[in-house]
């Protein structure tokens, strides 16, 4: 076995809940899903982020199978790829934290380049797939290139994902930022930072 495979499985035993003997009496996630739910209704009340339409809501139903709640109200049974703890929940990564997209600025307009507002393409990730953390971006846009544009200022201390050609790169970002439609981001609520950085690994 490789190193990397050796990792992969660790990881792998690790999201199934294989790698320690769980504990009974450790809160169920059930419940830090609801603290997370009113977190984010507080967020959006104050309008620092906007309802997610797109939101559903995965739950354990009393036959233990794993269901789905869509936007309409409509239940469902999902396919679960591997069973997991009684205690743990399946969830989709826009359930436990807001996820943004990313824009370009108008490259011919000199106005919007060359500020202080670093700026993530997935050319800039491929550089640095060595680090955890996003060290520095070849490009930095104005706050003109922000209004002007799609893009939009994502918190710092949220994790950059590599959408687009090259697919799959993932970066800590500990600043405020920016990226361009090649990139997806997550700024996780009441979730570990550095955990979820490992999940998506896997």
């Amino acid at each position: 076995m490789t190193p990397e495979q050796l990792k992969a499985s660790i990881l792998q035993r690790a999201m199934e809940g294989k790698l320690v003997p769980q504990d009974p009496t450790d809160e169920p996630a059930s419940e830090l899903l609801k603290r997370i739910k009113a977190e984010k209704e507080n967020l959006i009340a104050d309008g620092k982020i906007k309802r997610d339409k797109k939101e559903t809501e995965l739950f354990r139903g009393a036959d233990g199978k794993p269901y789905e709640k869509l936007a309409d109200g409509t239940i469902q049974e999902v396919e679960v790829p591997y069973e997991i703890p009684e205690s743990w929940n399946w969830v989709k990564l826009r359930n436990i934290g807001s996820i943004t997209s990313g824009g370009t600025p108008k490259s011919s307009e000199p106005s919007y380049y060359g500020g202080k507002i670093t700026w993530i393409t997935p050319a800039d990730m491929g550089k640095q797939q060595n680090n955890k953390f996003f060290a520095k971006s070849s490009k930095k846009i104005t706050e003109l290139g922000l209004q002007k544009s799609s893009a939009q200022l994502i918190s710092k201390n949220s994790i950059v994902y590599s959408s687009r050609a090259p697919i799959g790169h993932i970066n800590i970002v500990t600043e405020d930022y920016t990226t361009n439609q090649g990139c997806k981001s997550i700024t996780p609520l009441l979730v570990d930072l550095i955990f979820l950085y490992w999940l998506l690994q896997v």
